[in-house]
């Protein structure tokens, strides 16, 4: 496989004798174990798929993974991109190959992707973002791909305010940050809650913004890892695929 193919899939271990060092036992524990893929959008092409030819939702990498054998493709790393319905429709914004199947969703409420800021991830010809949904309404630049989920993890450098560091909300949970070209993607290996979930891209992988997907649907495909996730039947995938030779 030619190197402008490859995904870096990096496992981040934890320094637990610094931490040893600095912090009190309690945080110590809090620590998450986390995945993170990471991919660089000059090399990699991002790609999100929903619906297959017939407009039947992919629900599972298998089937994704499958589909895409049919058309001499193959999946190299996969993960669920948003929040979705029933139907694994998307709750927010979503945009495939420069399509809009779903405009913006700025409706308040109760639950995860309406807890504000929520935000969107996207891949126009300028390279990958992550931005809050009231920033993306005034964007002028044509968008690739872009999925809408909620709420923002990490806001200009900051931890969300309404996350607290004692909630025992905590479940595996994944999202998505971006420096310069490149995108990480990160699902925790042991239940966290938001505030712990974001530290860890505020002060781990140094985001400046970062965006919540999902909870106990969160899921990893990974072709390096070996790994094929199957919880639920799943929405919007996010995804990085190549040809096969």
């Amino acid at each position: 496989m030619s190197n402008h193919t490859r995904f870096k899939p990096v496992r981040l271990a934890l320094l637990q004798l610094l931490l040893l060092l600095v912090l009190p036992a309690s945080a110590i524990c809090a620590e998450p174990r986390v995945t993170v893929i990471e991919v660089d959008t000059k090399k990699q092409r991002l790609e999100l798929f929903l619906y297959d030819d017939k407009g039947k939702p992919f629900g599972t990498f298998y089937r994704l993974s499958k589909f895409l054998a049919s058309k001499n493709q193959k999946l190299l790393f996969a993960m669920n991109a948003g929040m979705y319905q029933v139907d694994r429709s998307p709750v927010g914004l979503y945009i495939e190959n420069g399509r809009t199947y779903k405009q913006i969703n700025m409706r308040s409420g109760t639950t995860n992707f309406t807890m504000k800021p929520n935000g969107v991830f996207a891949v126009s010809a300028n390279g990958p973002m992550v931005v809050e949904s009231n920033q993306y309404k005034k964007l002028k630049v044509p968008m690739r791909i872009a999925t809408q989920s909620g709420p923002m993890l990490v806001i200009d450098g900051k931890i969300n305010p309404k996350f607290s560091v004692d909630s025992q909300s905590k479940f595996i949970r994944n999202g998505v940050c971006v420096i310069g070209s490149k995108a990480f993607f990160a699902i925790s290996e042991t239940p966290v809650n938001f505030y712990e979930f974001a530290r860890y891209f505020k002060e781990k992988l140094n985001c400046k913004n970062a965006l919540y997907f999902d909870g106990n649907v969160s899921s990893l495909y990974s072709t390096d890892l070996k790994r094929s996730d199957l919880k639920v039947e799943l929405g919007p995938i996010v995804a990085v695929i190549v040809k096969r030779l």
